[in-house]
């Protein structure tokens, strides 16, 4: 997909329209994608934790959650945490982890506090960009991570806001584990492969889908209206030589700041 030779400014700040598709004045791969992710991959975020993301952390520790012996799937941005339900209902023998930063979305599926586990799930209420760098840095392994519907932020000056434009991107590539993002905007599937392809050298490209059953509530929407789904998956070995040769690799691109909560000076909610 050709990168746009000019890019002219989105005329309203209206992300999507009534019927979920998404909007935007940018008509291909974002010009400055390439050395947006170059500039991250050189140079290792530092942003201090989140404080609430740290304790909602450091709960997952205390429950024991990364040393039961089963496979670790994540499901980021789970949203409601309907499509992590739908995710331990198919691997059964995993423990599927799913986190979104939005508690009036989790209290839908009876989340009242920052954590809930029932079965084989987990639903945590964390900032992803605090909880992936944690994750990270405890050695956990990933065995499969899915990131379904993220905000496209359609507009072209919000490349950053994307996640393959931001500076935590090579942290999550990082983190391992076959990775699949699902959207419905093929410009952002297809920045979200050229990113990846960058950062990994992998043959990563964008697949048009038409999955039987949903797995999450925005797939349900968007499958019932006739729209365009697009997957991108990436390959776990691929992902795991990136972390060995990411520069980052030794700090996991980490701040120095103490790992305990009670020595953080973060503040802030979610």
């Amino acid at each position: 997909m050709p990168a746009e030779s000019e890019l002219r400014q989105s005329k309203t700040s209206k992300s999507t329209s009534m019927s979920g598709l998404v909007t935007s004045t940018q008509r291909g791969i974002h010009p400055r994608l390439e050395i947006c992710v170059r500039k991250h991959l050189e140079t290792p975020w530092s942003q201090p934790y989140h404080r609430p993301s740290l304790e909602a952390f450091e709960h997952l520790e205390r429950e024991r959650a990364f040393s039961d012996g089963r496979g670790l799937i994540l499901d980021s941005g789970c949203g409601t945490g309907k499509s992590t339900q739908r995710l331990a209902a198919m691997f059964p023998g995993h423990l599927v982890i799913g986190v979104d930063r939005s508690i009036s979305r989790l209290a839908k599926s009876g989340v009242t506090s920052n954590f809930l586990r029932c079965e084989n799930f987990i639903l945590l209420r964390s900032d992803l960009t605090t909880f992936w760098r944690l994750l990270l840095h405890s050695g956990c392994p990933v065995e499969r991570h899915f990131l379904f519907y993220p905000n496209p932020w359609p507009k072209p000056g919000h490349l950053s806001r994307r996640w393959h434009g931001h500076p935590v991107f090579p942290q999550l590539l990082a983190l391992g584990g076959e990775m699949e993002m699902r959207c419905n905007w093929d410009i952002y599937a297809g920045e979200f492969a050229q990113a990846t392809r960058f950062a990994t050298a992998a043959s990563t490209c964008v697949e048009k889908i038409q999955p039987e059953k949903a797995i999450s509530p925005f797939e349900d929407k968007y499958l019932e209206r006739g729209q365009s789904l697009f997957s991108v998956k990436v390959d776990a070995q691929a992902l795991k030589a990136f972390r060995v040769s990411w520069p980052g690799h030794e700090s996991n691109g980490l701040s120095s700041l103490p790992y305990s909560v009670s020595t953080s000076t973060t503040t802030g909610g979610v």
